[in-house]
């Protein structure tokens, strides 16, 4: 799963004040580092094709390097794009096709003038990878640094490494609180109002995580999965959705009330649930009926 080591450390405040000790834990992840040196791969194969389509071999339409830093120029920016700077090296060449005419018109003779044309090109004839280099890049792969003040028998490096695994789900429920509960900005001033929405906000955070994982574990036990909750390939089935995704799901739902003069319902319809819906309801253990409740025709008009 990691493997890694810790060292102890003495940091203090500014001026030198505050003066303590901390743990660092160095953790290497051969996940990570598996994820890392594909992407490195991917980028340098990116890297090669572009290079070698930057100098073709002359023909109708075939754009040439005519400029020996016009070359190096785009070799740069090449390299840069795919942030292998470094890591591959080629070689270049100039090459000069000289053609002679004939001043004028007409045919040629002995004692005509004769004027050389000259075109330069300059064209890669070497790619390749610096394998020293990327060797010692991808040791490098998959480490990351921890610090906590924590003491050894309160945090192991193994409890640690399993918290840092974990933290995603912390960081996802302050994302949403920012981006789907919107908690700020908040247009109250005084504490108890700020404290109060900030508890309603939670609350709805809660309803979210709870929905979708009550929804996933149904999934997981029954080995299914759901179709239609990714608009953009509506082929796609997920054992995984989202809260977000789940109510999406739900967004073409209306209820329908018309009422009589002094303000009685008289008809309440509901868009009917589809067979997505009613699988989701279920799953969360609300069930179809819990639904059809809200479309209550009233007695009388």
């Amino acid at each position: 799963m990691a493997e890694g080591y810790e060292v102890e450390r003495t940091c203090c405040g500014l001026g030198g004040e505050g003066e303590g000790r901390e743990r660092v834990f160095v953790v290497r992840s051969p996940m990570h580092a598996n994820h890392q040196a594909a992407g490195l791969e991917k980028r340098l194969h990116h890297a090669e094709t572009q290079l070698a389509v930057l100098t073709p071999p002359r023909g109708r339409g075939k754009r040439q390097m005519t400029d020996e830093a016009t070359l190096v120029e785009a070799i740069d920016r090449v390299l840069t794009a795919h942030r292998v700077d470094g890591l591959l090296s080629g070689a270049w060449a100039k090459q000069v096709e000289q053609t002679t005419q004939y001043v004028g018109r007409g045919r040629g003779s002995v004692h005509r003038e004769k004027r050389v044309s000259q075109k330069t090109r300059s064209h890669i004839t070497h790619i390749a990878r610096q394998e020293d280099i990327i060797t010692a890049r991808r040791q490098r792969f998959g480490w990351k640094a921890f610090v906590t003040n924590a003491g050894h028998t309160r945090l192991s490096l193994q409890d640690a490494v399993l918290g840092s695994r974990n933290a995603y789900r912390v960081e996802r429920l302050f994302n949403r609180l920012k981006s789907r509960v919107h908690i700020a900005p908040l247009f109250v001033k005084l504490n108890e109002h700020i404290e109060g929405l900030t508890y309603l906000l939670t609350l709805g955070v809660r309803v979210l995580t709870v929905t979708e994982f009550v929804l996933r574990r149904s999934l997981e036990t029954a080995q299914a999965r759901l179709p239609s909750l990714h608009p953009e390939n509506k082929q796609k089935l997920t054992d995984k959705p989202t809260a977000e995704r789940i109510l999406k799901a739900f967004s073409d739902i209306s209820l329908t009330i018309i009422k009589n003069a002094v303000g009685e319902d008289i008809l309440r319809r509901l868009t009917p649930l589809s067979r997505l819906q009613e699988d989701i309801l279920q799953r969360l253990g609300l069930g179809a009926t819990l639904y059809g409740q809200l479309e209550i025709q009233a007695i009388g008009t």
